[in-house]
Protein backbone atom coordinates (compact mmCIF):
# COMPACT_ATOMS: atom_id res chain seq x y z
CA UNK A 1 0.00 0.00 0.00
CA UNK A 2 1.16 3.23 -1.01
CA UNK A 3 0.23 6.26 1.28
CA UNK A 4 0.05 9.64 -0.26
CA UNK A 5 -0.41 12.96 1.10
CA UNK A 6 -4.20 13.26 0.65
CA UNK A 7 -4.41 10.25 2.82
CA UNK A 8 -2.15 11.05 5.08
CA UNK A 9 -3.92 14.29 5.47
CA UNK A 10 -7.02 13.06 5.51
CA UNK A 11 -6.19 11.12 8.47
CA UNK A 12 -4.31 13.63 10.54
CA UNK A 13 -7.50 15.80 9.81
CA UNK A 14 -9.84 13.78 11.42
CA UNK A 15 -7.81 12.93 14.48
CA UNK A 16 -7.77 16.76 14.72
CA UNK A 17 -11.24 16.68 14.95
CA UNK A 18 -11.77 13.48 17.16
CA UNK A 19 -9.93 15.19 19.68
CA UNK A 20 -11.75 18.39 19.68
CA UNK A 21 -14.77 15.52 19.68
CA UNK A 22 -13.23 14.03 22.43
CA UNK A 23 -12.40 16.70 24.54
CA UNK A 24 -16.10 17.70 24.34
CA UNK A 25 -14.96 21.18 21.81
CA UNK A 26 -17.56 23.02 19.15
CA UNK A 27 -16.06 22.63 15.58
CA UNK A 28 -12.35 23.07 14.06
CA UNK A 29 -11.80 25.69 11.48
CA UNK A 30 -10.17 24.48 8.44
CA UNK A 31 -7.31 26.91 8.78
CA UNK A 32 -6.98 25.86 12.32
CA UNK A 33 -6.17 22.07 11.31
CA UNK A 34 -4.48 23.43 8.46
CA UNK A 35 -2.43 25.34 10.66
CA UNK A 36 -1.31 22.91 13.44
CA UNK A 37 -1.09 19.64 11.08
CA UNK A 38 1.00 21.90 8.05
CA UNK A 39 -1.07 21.28 5.18
CA UNK A 40 -1.50 23.49 2.89
CA UNK A 41 -5.30 25.14 3.45
CA UNK A 42 -6.82 24.63 -0.36
CA UNK A 43 -5.80 20.93 -0.26
CA UNK A 44 -7.66 20.52 3.18
CA UNK A 45 -10.38 22.13 2.15
CA UNK A 46 -10.84 18.91 -1.40
CA UNK A 47 -10.15 16.92 1.09
CA UNK A 48 -12.42 17.95 3.58
CA UNK A 49 -15.34 18.32 0.97
CA UNK A 50 -14.39 14.22 0.18
CA UNK A 51 -15.23 13.28 3.62
CA UNK A 52 -18.29 15.54 3.67
CA UNK A 53 -19.32 13.90 1.11
CA UNK A 54 -19.07 10.61 2.25
CA UNK A 55 -20.38 11.15 5.77
CA UNK A 56 -17.41 11.31 7.57
CA UNK A 57 -17.32 15.11 8.62
CA UNK A 58 -19.88 17.75 8.40
CA UNK A 59 -18.99 21.26 8.19
CA UNK A 60 -21.32 24.42 9.00
CA UNK A 61 -20.22 28.39 7.71
CA UNK A 62 -19.86 31.21 9.39
CA UNK A 63 -18.28 32.62 12.62
CA UNK A 64 -19.24 29.34 14.71
CA UNK A 65 -19.03 27.30 12.10
CA UNK A 66 -16.17 25.00 10.93
CA UNK A 67 -16.28 21.17 10.66
CA UNK A 68 -16.86 18.47 13.62
CA UNK A 69 -17.07 14.01 12.95
CA UNK A 70 -20.47 12.78 12.08
CA UNK A 71 -20.55 9.95 13.98
CA UNK A 72 -18.20 9.17 17.34
CA UNK A 73 -14.31 9.17 16.96
CA UNK A 74 -15.04 5.83 18.76
CA UNK A 75 -16.98 4.51 15.59
CA UNK A 76 -15.36 5.74 12.79
CA UNK A 77 -12.25 3.56 11.76
CA UNK A 78 -9.45 4.67 9.67
CA UNK A 79 -10.05 2.41 6.74
CA UNK A 80 -13.02 4.57 6.36
CA UNK A 81 -11.22 7.77 5.92
CA UNK A 82 -8.49 5.94 3.57
CA UNK A 83 -11.33 5.00 1.33
CA UNK A 84 -13.59 8.00 1.57
CA UNK A 85 -9.94 9.60 0.16
CA UNK A 86 -8.21 7.58 -2.02
CA UNK A 87 -11.06 5.06 -2.56
CA UNK A 88 -10.18 1.11 -2.24
CA UNK A 89 -7.31 0.52 0.47
CA UNK A 90 -5.52 -2.47 -1.98
CA UNK A 91 -5.95 -2.43 -5.83
CA UNK A 92 -3.82 -3.93 -8.30
CA UNK A 93 -3.56 -1.91 -11.50
CA UNK A 94 -6.57 -0.32 -10.15
CA UNK A 95 -8.35 -3.56 -9.87
CA UNK A 96 -9.93 -5.18 -7.19
CA UNK A 97 -8.05 -8.21 -6.76
CA UNK A 98 -11.50 -10.41 -6.84
CA UNK A 99 -12.15 -8.98 -10.78
CA UNK A 100 -8.96 -9.85 -12.03
CA UNK A 101 -8.69 -12.98 -14.40
CA UNK A 102 -5.12 -14.39 -14.16
CA UNK A 103 -3.56 -17.38 -16.79
CA UNK A 104 -2.95 -20.71 -15.25
CA UNK A 105 0.02 -21.02 -13.49
CA UNK A 106 -0.29 -17.39 -12.06
CA UNK A 107 -3.74 -17.79 -10.32
CA UNK A 108 -1.99 -18.31 -7.15
CA UNK A 109 -1.09 -14.16 -7.53
CA UNK A 110 -4.53 -12.82 -7.07
CA UNK A 111 -4.56 -15.22 -3.92
CA UNK A 112 -1.95 -13.79 -2.84
CA UNK A 113 -3.15 -9.93 -3.62
CA UNK A 114 -6.60 -10.87 -1.71
CA UNK A 115 -4.59 -11.66 1.36
CA UNK A 116 -2.68 -8.33 1.10
CA UNK A 117 -6.03 -6.46 1.07
CA UNK A 118 -7.53 -8.46 4.21
CA UNK A 119 -4.22 -7.77 6.20
CA UNK A 120 -4.01 -4.52 5.54
CA UNK A 121 -7.99 -4.37 6.39
CA UNK A 122 -7.07 -6.38 9.67
CA UNK A 123 -4.96 -3.04 10.55
CA UNK A 124 -7.01 -0.39 9.49
CA UNK A 125 -10.72 -1.05 9.93
CA UNK A 126 -9.65 -1.97 13.41
CA UNK A 127 -7.82 1.14 14.66
CA UNK A 128 -10.79 3.74 15.97
CA UNK A 129 -9.88 7.39 15.84
CA UNK A 130 -10.71 7.47 19.27
CA UNK A 131 -8.26 4.73 20.02
CA UNK A 132 -5.30 6.69 17.49
CA UNK A 133 -6.15 10.04 19.69
CA UNK A 134 -5.31 8.14 23.03
CA UNK A 135 -2.51 6.33 21.76
CA UNK A 136 -4.24 3.16 22.59
CA UNK A 137 -3.76 1.08 18.86
CA UNK A 138 -5.43 -2.57 19.61
CA UNK A 139 -2.64 -5.00 20.89
CA UNK A 140 -2.30 -7.12 17.60
CA UNK A 141 -1.39 -3.48 16.03
CA UNK A 142 0.89 -2.92 18.39
CA UNK A 143 2.61 -6.09 18.22
CA UNK A 144 2.97 -5.71 14.61
CA UNK A 145 4.58 -2.53 14.88
CA UNK A 146 6.94 -4.05 17.53
CA UNK A 147 8.08 -6.72 15.41
CA UNK A 148 11.60 -7.39 14.04
CA UNK A 149 12.70 -5.14 11.35
CA UNK A 150 9.30 -3.31 11.00
CA UNK A 151 10.96 0.29 11.94
CA UNK A 152 13.53 -0.86 9.06
CA UNK A 153 12.86 0.84 5.29
CA UNK A 154 13.01 -1.70 2.41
Amino acid sequence: MRVTAKVDYAVRAVTVLAAAALDGRGPVKGDQIAAQQDIPLKYLENILSDLRQAGIVRSQRGADGGYWLERSPAELHVGEVIRAAEGPVATVRGNRAEDLDYPPGASSVQELWVAVRSSLRTVLDEVSFEQLVAGRLPDHVRALAAEPGAWEPR
